[in-house]
């Protein structure tokens, strides 16, 4: 390959130009490269209107980094790539690899078809600091415990951030229009992503440890949509927070290293991004109440904690981390009803939903999972409400009904709940213990 033949470099989950490991290998190869990014109805059909809107705008910014010459085309990225390549002419197509099982298999796919004109599919670097499969027991075996994953991962390391040659961006032949982006969404895009991150190493590192876990605080980065659709590596993140040892860059490398371990696991066992991880839940006694799961959908179950959380979804295709795990908490535990019904309705309205964390944080909470917690931690919506919004500031910002009541009496002051959390915790625990005698 001469560096004067093009190539492409077909975005997907990595929507930036910094720190871009399979653009470095483009550019090493040609000084002509075509962006390329593929509208996939595989993708878009489950996703709900935050999430195709969140992508748009990052597409749209992408666009304007690259002066206007990013091809956006519909269809199977089978045809489409393959198309979009010998209509310039490209010796290669370039991409990070995608870990996820849709995606392994749509990329065998599409090399396949390449391959039948001599047209390369080459992958550089992934979504992740560790490409998944990397991190192993001393036998080869995959982890299936979080802490000893970490050891690992942070022994094991990660290269530096990437820095691309400049490259010629060439002219797309033809393009789609990329549809308007949702006036309700912040900023969005590489620039965006860059400025909410500096903003938290300016401002909320320092106390992230403690502050993460309260959703009435500004304490968490904020920056898991642009994570999720590549406008910045988590190799920039670590990069930044090398070297430093307060608690809350400890704390905040631990919680990037939960999305690696999450995607490890779901490299070694795709089955679960809809199975238990653990067989026995296969025999776990589940309700088929739909009216009930509509009214945890809605925010209307009487917990103010859920509900608030469960409206903040719908307002803004984003919850809070440790509101998720109480949500999600009450489904499988309280109403009794399949972890696998709560995850749809997340990845189809979290414009960060990400298959590999989320999924694997609902089996989590659910017991079924990898490094699960024990099936007996039921969270007490309640207690947890005063507990990490002892103000009941979070709660009246998104239960209007509730905003009469001050203070920490706002989480016992819901409507007439729709169960009785002690009682359904009973519940819970007995149709475990039959899973356990059988």
């Amino acid at each position: 390959m001469t560096k004067e033949a093009p190539v492409v470099l077909w975005f997907r989950r990595d929507l930036r130009l910094g720190d871009h490991a399979a653009l470095l290998e483009a550019s090493r190869h040609s000084k002509h490269v075509l962006a390329l990014y593929v509208l996939d109805e595989v993708l878009l059909k489950p996703s709900g209107a935050p999430r195709r809107a969140f992508l748009y705008g990052c597409l749209r910014a992408l666009d304007s980094q690259l002066g206007g010459r990013l091809m956006v085309v519909r269809g199977n990225p089978a045809v489409e790539v393959v198309k979009a390549a010998r209509g310039i002419g490209a010796a290669a197509v370039h991409v990070s690899a995608d870990c996820g099982p849709y995606g392994r298999r749509r990329d065998a796919s599409v090399a396949k078809a390449l391959a039948e004109h001599d047209i390369e599919l080459v992958a550089t670097g992934s979504p992740y600091a560790v490409t998944p499969g990397r991190v192993t027991r001393p036998g080869g075996e995959p982890y299936r415990v979080f802490t000893p994953f970490y050891r690992a991962w942070l022994q094991h390391g990660w290269r530096a951030p990437a820095q691309p040659s400049p490259v010629d961006w060439v002219r797309p032949p033809e393009s789609l229009e990329i549809p308007v982006v949702d006036a309700r969404l912040p900023e969005l895009g590489e620039a965006a992503a860059l400025d909410v991150w500096h903003a938290f190493l300016d401002n909320g590192i320092e106390t992230y440890d403690v502050d993460r876990d309260r959703p009435d605080l500004a304490g968490t980065t904020r920056l898991s949509p642009y994570l999720r659709w590549g406008c910045v590596h988590p190799r920039t993140l670590l990069a930044d927070l090398a070297g430093d040892d307060r608690s809350g860059a400890k704390s905040l490398r631990s919680e990037l290293c939960w999305r690696e371990f999450h995607a490890d696991v779901l490299w070694h066992r795709p089955e679960t991004a809809r199975r238990n991880y653990d067989s026995r839940f296969d025999r776990m006694q589940y309700d088929s109440d739909s009216a009930a799961f509509d009214r945890w959908c809605r925010g209307e179950t009487g917990f103010p904690i859920v509900d608030a959380g469960m409206r903040q979804l719908l307002a803004e295709g984003w919850m809070h981390n440790r509101v998720r795990m109480v949500v999600a908490s009450f489904l499988v535990k309280d109403l009794h009803l399949p972890w696998q019904w709560g995850a749809r309705h997340f990845m189809r309205h979290l414009v960060d939903g990400d298959l590999a964390s989320n999924q694997l944080n609902w089996q989590w909470v659910a017991g079924s999972g990898t490094d699960a917690a024990p099936y007996f931690r039921i969270f007490n919506p309640t207690t947890q409400g005063e507990k990490f919004d002892p103000s009941g500031d979070y709660v009246r910002r998104y239960v209007p009904e509730l905003r009469g009541v001050a203070g920490k009496a706002v989480h016992r002051s819901g409507v007439e709940p729709m169960v009785d959390h002690a009682e359904e915790r009973q519940v819970a625990l007995e149709r475990w213990a039959r899973v356990k005698e059988s």
